[in-house]
């Protein structure tokens, strides 16, 4: 049987128009991008597939091109429509967080870098860097590392601060395990990085560490 197979409002595509993409499964809403399944499988069979054995949505989506290519049933094609998928989905939360107004309060701050950072299988430490009205001048990743954790180069810190004039900077960056918790080295260097901004007048406002569907603030935790 395939999904022309089904009645017209069990039918993804058909579901979607008639209730909502909100109506539809993670395995419904990935067979829609898939567009066909295998032999003896419909997409929506290879979706759910997928999900149960990459360890659901988000394992999935966290592949990179090259491993979701190889997965039984997708093929390069198919791993490239669910990249630009999720690349389009991030960027849509960006959009209106890009405006030089929009970190005029903490929930905007931690939606603005839960779009930036979340999703990343390694660590990515970045710095918003803001002027005297503590509007943004710019967001850059500055450093890369492992599961584990990423080497923060203080004096990188202060050129980039210098460079873009900063007048207060917020810091961020991502836990790959998902727990949006602080560990004693985030509390360290964060200590160093205030101490070092000092010297040139840029203040700290925030260290903000991302997990799974959460942010943490350091300064809403009484640690700045």
């Amino acid at each position: 049987m395939t999904i022309l197979d089904w009645p017209c409002q069990e039918r993804p595509r058909e579901k979607l128009v008639a209730r909502g993409a909100a109506a539809l499964s993670d395995a419904e809403l990935l067979a829609i991008f898939l567009g066909s399944g295998r032999h003896g499988q419909t997409a929506v069979d290879l979706g759910r597939e997928l999900l149960g054995c990459n360890g659901g949505l988000k394992g999935l989506l966290e592949l990179d091109s090259t491993a979701l290519a190889a997965l039984p049933g997708l093929g390069a094609a198919k791993a490239c429509r669910l990249l630009a998928a999720l690349e389009l989905g991030k960027r849509h939360l960006a959009v209106d967080l890009d405006r030089p107004d929009a970190l005029s309060n903490p929930l905007a701050c931690a939606d603005f870098v839960r779009a930036k950072l979340a999703g990343y299988p390694y660590e990515v430490f970045a710095c918003l860097f803001l002027d005297t009205r503590n509007r943004m001048i710019a967001f850059e990743e500055l450093f890369r590392g492992s599961v584990n954790g990423a080497n923060v180069h203080v004096r990188e810190v202060v050129r980039r601060c210098l460079a873009h004039n900063a007048a207060a900077a917020i810091f961020a960056h991502n836990h790959p395990s998902g727990v949006a918790e602080p560990s004693q080295a985030d509390r360290e260097v964060t200590g160093e990085l205030r101490s070092a901004l000092r010297l040139i007048d840029v203040r700290v406002l925030d260290h903000l560490i991302v997990g799974s569907g959460k942010v943490a603030s350091l300064a809403q935790l009484g640690q700045i």
